[in-house]
C-alpha cells in the first residue's frame, strides 16, 4: 500500500519520491552488521533510507576493505568501527545497545533487501510483536533433506512447545525486536541468537513469523559458510546447543557439564 501510495504521489506531482511511508506509532531503528561488504553496503543502506528510520547503526567488523569509507558517506548513518575481529552476531549487541527507538530492524551488510520487504517487520513489531521472525519455512527442503543447522532450529522451537514456528529462528536476518524486549534483556544475549530466542519464548514475550524474505538466493558464500561442516555451521549447531541449555537450566532439569569454558566458547566465536 505503500509503495502505490508514492506512485501515485509521483505522478501527482511530476516528482520522483523513493521514500515508503509507515504509519508507525512508535520509532524505529536498524542495526546492520558488516563485514567486508563493500560490494553490497550501498544497496542496503539505500534501501533502509527509504524507511523512516529515527537510526541506521552500522557496527564495522574488522572490515579490511573499503566499507568504513563507503558507509561514511552515508549521513544518516551511524557507523561504529571495529578493526579487530569481535566475531560472529556480536555486532547486533553492540546495536542493540546503542538504538534509541521503539523498535529495531536487524540485517546484515552482504544482502540488499527492498525497504517493501523490511517494512512487514516493522509493522509488527509496532503493533506488539516482541520478535518479529523471518518465515523461512517456504523455502526449505523437506526434513530428509534438511541440514543439521535447519533441523536444529526446528527442535529449538519444538523445545519450546513452539512447533508451529518450524526452522524460523533469530539466526536469520530480516528480523525486528521491540525496544521493550531489549531494554528487558541483556544486550549480549542477542550474539547468541537462538539463546535469546528461547529466552524470549520462556519470559512470555510475544514470539512470530511475520513475513517471508528469501534470503538463500541471493546470501553471500563465505569460506567458513560453505561446505558441510562448515564453521558458521558449527558454530550456530553451538549456540542452539547453550539455547537448549537455558530451557534445561530454567526447567530445573539436570544436562551434562559441557567441557567447554565460556572463554572456550567465546575462542570459538571469534574463530569465525
Amino acid at each position: 500500500m505503500s509503495e502505490a501510495y508514492v506512485q501515485g504521489y509521483s505522478l501527482a506531482s511530476g516528482s520522483k519520491e523513493n521514500g515508503i511511508p509507515l504509519l508507525l506509532k512508535g520509532s524505529a531503528a536498524a542495526v546492520v552488521c558488516v563485514s567486508n561488504e563493500e560490494g553490497t553496503i550501498h544497496a542496503v543502506l539505500g534501501e533502509l533510507e527509504r524507511l523512516p528510520l529515527r537510526q541506521i547503526i552500522v557496527v564495522l567488523n574488522g572490515c579490511t576493505d573499503l566499507s568504513y569509507s563507503l558507509v561514511r558517506e552515508h549521513r544518516s548513518v551511524t557507523a561504529v568501527y571495529y578493526p579487530e575481529p569481535l566475531g560472529h552476531d556480536v555486532g547486533r549487541s553492540i546495536g542493540a545497545k546503542l538504538a534509541e527507538a521503539d523498535i529495531v530492524l536487524f540485517c546484515d551488510g552482504d544482502l540488499a533487501i527492498a525497504a517493501e520487504d523490511l517494512a512487514p517487520f516493522l509493522y509488527a513489531a509496532d503493533g506488539g510483536c516482541d520478535v518479529a521472525l523471518n518465515d523461512l519455512n517456504g523455502f526449505l527442503p523437506l526434513f530428509a533433506a534438511q541440514d543439521e543447522v535447519t533441523r536444529c532450529k526446528s527442535f529449538l522451537n519444538a523445545s519450546l512447545s513452539r512447533s508451529d514456528l518450524g526452522a524460523n529462528s533469530m539466526t536469520a536476518v530480516p528480523h525486528a525486536l521491540s525496544g521493550r524486549f531489549i531494554r528487558e534483556t541483556d544486550p549480549s544475549l542477542l550474539s547468541v541468537p537462538p539463546k535469546a530466542q528461547a529466552v524470549a519464548v520462556l519470559e512470555g514475550y510475544r514470539v512470530e513469523a511475520v513475513h517471508a524474505v528469501d534470503v538463500f538466493t541471493g546470501n553471500r558464500k563465505r569460506k567458513g559458510n560453505t561446505g558441510k561442516g562448515n564453521s558458521v555451521a558449527a558454530m550456530i549447531v553451538g549456540d542452539h546447543a547453550e539455547a537448549i541449555g537455558e530451557i534445561l537450566k530454567r526447567r530445573g532439569i539436570s544436562a551434562m557439564r559441557t567441557s567447554l569454558s565460556r572463554k572456550d566458547i567465546a575462542m570459538r566465536r571469534n574463530a569465525v
